[in-house]
C-alpha cells in the first residue's frame, strides 16, 4: 500500500503542476473542502484548475504531520503557496487538514479537507 506521506506530495506536485488528471485520482467524488467559510466540491476544485482560473505558482511545505491506519489518514500541512485566483495574485502561509480514505481501487484519495491562512 502507498505510503500516505507520498500521496500527500503527489497532491501538492499535481497542485503546482495544474495536472487536471492527477487531481481528479487523487480526490474522492464525495470530497468537501472548507474555505473561508465556503462549502467546495471535487467539480468545483477540479473546474479551478482545467480553467486556469486559479494558479499555483509556488508550494512550499513547511511542516506535514500524517496520521494513518489501513483505510483512513489525515495529513496536516503547513506551508506557503502562492498564484492567481481569477487573474488575482494571492501569496499566503496556509494550514490545510485532509482526511484520506483508502481502497484497493482507488489508493489513497481526499473525502475532507479545510484550509485556513495562519501567521
Amino acid at each position: 500500500m502507498e505510503n500516505l506521506r507520498d500521496a500527500e506530495h503527489r497532491l501538492q506536485a499535481a497542485q503546482l503542476a495544474g495536472d487536471v488528471d492527477a487531481l481528479d485520482r487523487l480526490l474522492d467524488d464525495r470530497l468537501l473542502f472548507t474555505l473561508g467559510g465556503d462549502v467546495y466540491t471535487k467539480a468545483d476544485d477540479l473546474e479551478l484548475h482545467r480553467t486556469g482560473a486559479q494558479v499555483m505558482t509556488r508550494l512550499v511545505e513547511e511542516e506535514l504531520t500524517v496520521l494513518a491506519d489501513e483505510h483512513t489518514g489525515v495529513t496536516w500541512f503547513l506551508g506557503t503557496v502562492e498564484g492567481t485566483v481569477h487573474g488575482e495574485p494571492f501569496a499566503a502561509r496556509m494550514r490545510y487538514t485532509r482526511t484520506w480514505r483508502h481502497d484497493e481501487t482507488h489508493g489513497w484519495q481526499i473525502i475532507a479537507a479545510h484550509a485556513g491562512p495562519t501567521t
